[in-house]
């Protein structure tokens, strides 16, 4: 095993660039992704998920070498894997990133070189998937020729107050000796301290539960406020009364979407699954906040007594506030229902200053995205993500976009009880 360690981050999306940057203040590395037009982009020092700003990636510039070439990275020996694992259709994990990862470093795996895994998967899939395809590809042994790592990210997209270092950070290794070493190295960057699990299963298993109970905490808000509705009692108030008591956990209803809470506890059930066990509880709460597309949209139009033709305004559409995040965003199926359950002539724009219109409206053809609502011209408006530039604009201004009898749908808590007409 190498002493000296020539970092590679196979990956520069949400968790691989923050993580890049961060080695980038310390030492030299490089940076690879496939994504020519990514590469190109860092290289000019812009970042479209906004999660890094022009001036760090300046900043590091003398240290961080962006690449989609794959031969560039030979002479490295520490190669973290931060690639995507969404799920598929039929909510199966889609393992093909991970699977591609692999095979590529295998083809330039050497003797004594150490791959860590970032990505989140299920318990076992480094070992029973990952491995195999290092050693096919390579001709070499795992814990004899070379050495695999698995230490979870924990980014939060849009959250500028918990970063790479200031988050603690779990590792583990294939054996002792390189879990010693993976956490050498990453105790380079993370000031919170790191946490060595005893095995990569735990570590895996702890990453993919950190998600599934903030599903599961959801979930139970969701059908809480189903019950508060029908009770015609205010949810956002039960909390605020409930949450005076201190082991009371706060937790709020919502749209549930995104890269990991709407995604890992699928890789979870899978693996139980495979196992011979049928998880209730965790697909209980997922089937729940899937279905809280409709639940919500039916909620809104049956109490919104709307004209034939009614005028919508939903505004957000990133999965979550304060990040131009889109990926599984489930206001893309809110929007849907709306149409679905209301009739052909209702007309439902989205209003959204984090996203890039022009992607957005290649990736969502059925939904129309305006650059800014037009005034006086809606008959509902819906608050659906709590983006800060929407409390900063105010109730006064959204009120003008709606006609003089129009009413506001505020999902988020954004505005007080009395300055809207509904709330989730």
């Amino acid at each position: 095993m190498v002493k000296r360690s020539n970092i590679a981050i196979i990956g520069l999306g949400y968790v691989g660039l923050p993580l890049a940057v961060e080695f980038g203040k310390k030492c030299k590395l490089i940076g690879f992704d496939n994504n020519s037009q990514r590469i190109h982009a860092l290289k000019k020092h812009r970042d479209f998920t906004n999660e890094v700003d022009r001036s760090s990636l300046k900043a590091v510039s003398g240290n961080l070498v962006f690449t989609d070439n794959l031969d560039d990275i030979k002479g490295c020996n520490f190669y973290i894997v931060t690639v995507p694992t969404p799920i598929l259709s039929n909510n199966q994990p889609d393992l093909k990133y991970i699977k591609n990862a692999s095979h590529s470093i295998g083809k330039i795996l050497k003797k004594g070189d150490i791959v860590v895994f970032e990505s989140t998967v299920y318990p076992g899939a480094t070992r029973e998937i990952c491995i195999p395809i290092l050693e096919k590809e390579s001709s070499l042994k795992i814990n004899i020729d070379f050495f695999v790592g698995y230490s979870p990210e924990r980014i939060n997209p849009g959250d500028k107050l918990h970063r790479v270092s200031n988050i603690k950070k779990i590792v583990a290794g294939s054996d002792a000796k390189s879990a010693k070493q993976i956490q050498k190295v990453y105790s380079r960057i993370i000031k919170a301290g790191t946490f060595l699990a005893s095995s990569i299963e735990v570590a895996e298993a702890a990453k993919v539960i950190e998600n599934t109970q903030r599903d599961l905490n959801i979930a139970l808000m969701n059908e809480l406020s189903i019950i508060f509705d029908k009770l015609e009692i205010d949810t956002q108030e039960v909390i605020k009364a409930a949450a005076t008591k201190w082991n009371f956990s706060e937790y709020y209803p919502g749209f549930v979407g995104g890269h990991c809470i709407g995604v890992d506890p699928y890789y979870l059930t899978f693996k139980a699954k495979s196992i011979g066990y049928n998880p209730k509880v965790i697909l209980g709460g997922r089937n729940l906040n899937d279905d809280m597309s409709k639940i919500i949209a039916n909620r809104i139009l049956q109490k919104s007594s709307l004209n034939r033709s009614p005028k919508i305004l939903v505004m957000g559409f990133t999965f979550k506030e304060n990040c131009p995040d889109t990926r599984n965003t489930k206001i893309s199926d809110f929007v849907s229902e709306l149409i679905k359950n209301s009739n052909s002539k209702t007309a439902v724009d989205v209003f959204d200053p984090w996203i890039n219109q022009i992607t957005e409206r290649e990736n969502y053809a059925d939904i129309n995205f305006v650059e800014h609502p037009k005034s006086n011209y809606y008959d509902l408006c819906i608050i659906s993500v709590g983006h800060s530039y929407f409390k900063k604009l105010g109730i006064k201004n959204i009120r003008s976009f709606l006609k003089k009898n129009g009413k506001i749908w505020d999902l988020k808590y954004l505005f007080s009880k009395e300055e809207t007409d509904f709330r989730m």
